[in-house]
């Protein structure tokens, strides 16, 4: 497991250049890139085996790339359905279980929908579950990072003040801050309407990060990056950098000045160009 101890910058998915695109050649072709990371999109399924699994450690450890992980898109840990529930659970633990045999040290997921009920319920039961998670983890000595993604829409649970509250309260959580994610729902409420988009408010989260989470949430962190294109209720679907209104180039001064480590993955239409603009204009600061 390969961990970050600068700022680091990567794909999510297999680079679109990639000559015959699959996850071995992927990780080898982010190194020619000149990246350092790449996301292992689980988002539809888990899309390794326990037995592919070792190799893919072995070609990110001889290329030191690190590797993260998205999981599946259908995870609702507030599910009125008790099934559903269970079976979002069981989908997280695979993931990171593959994720950790892949030699990952970082896994992302949107956690949960309101269902039109009350935020404090639901942070509750979100909460509940994730101990569970975390505990069968510690069982199973998977030291991954399970990270719930600040998510787009207003319907989704997961504003980056809880998250960072529930890395607070649960051991092994910690954000995943989706700075485009978070730009695109405050396209709702009027009186917030297209915030944290600008090098004042970004810094207002980092700082909402370290006051909750310390230095070390700040030296251990794991971002998404876009272009994003919104409306009243939120996200609707991602851009190119330089095809959105998405600030990155304060975002990214912001991130300089916050002396932040860990790693920040791009997830535009063009993966491997906007990680790569990001990391040019990061590394001229």
């Amino acid at each position: 497991m390969i961990k970050p101890n600068k700022l680091f910058f990567g794909t999510a998915g297999i680079p679109l250049s990639t000559p015959n695109r699959n996850i071995p050649n992927g990780v080898k072709h982010v190194r020619k890139l000149g990246l350092d990371g790449m996301e292992l999109e689980f988002v539809r399924s888990v899309n390794v085996s326990e037995e592919k699994a070792p190799l893919i450690k072995e070609i990110a450890s001889k290329n030191k790339i690190i590797l993260t992980c998205h999981g599946q898109y259908y995870i609702n840990l507030n599910s009125l359905e008790k099934e559903k529930v269970t079976a979002s659970v069981g989908r997280i633990l695979n993931a990171a279980k593959i994720a950790n045999l892949c030699g990952g040290y970082s896994m992302t997921f949107h956690a949960a929908y309101y269902m039109k009920l009350e935020a404090e319920k639901v942070y509750a039961k979100v909460k509940k579950e994730m101990k569970g998670i975390v505990k069968t983890l510690k069982n199973e000595g998977n030291k991954i990072w399970i990270r719930p993604e600040t998510t787009g829409k207003g319907s989704q649970w997961g504003t980056f003040q809880e998250i960072v509250k529930l890395s607070e309260e649960v051991e092994q959580v910690l954000p995943c801050i989706d700075f485009s994610h978070v730009h695109a729902r405050s396209a709702g409420p009027e009186e917030n309407k297209n915030r944290y988009n600008n090098y004042d408010e970004f810094c207002e989260i980092l700082s909402y990060v370290e006051k909750h989470l310390g230095r070390d949430a700040l030296n251990n962190m794991h971002c998404h990056v876009s272009g994003i294109n919104y409306g009243p209720k939120g996200e609707r679907n991602h851009l190119i950098l330089k095809e959105s209104d998405m600030n990155y180039k304060e975002l990214m001064k912001a991130f300089k000045d916050f002396k932040l480590k860990g790693i920040v993955i791009s997830e535009s239409p063009n993966i491997e160009v906007d990680a790569r603009l990001m990391q040019r204009d990061f590394s001229r600061l």
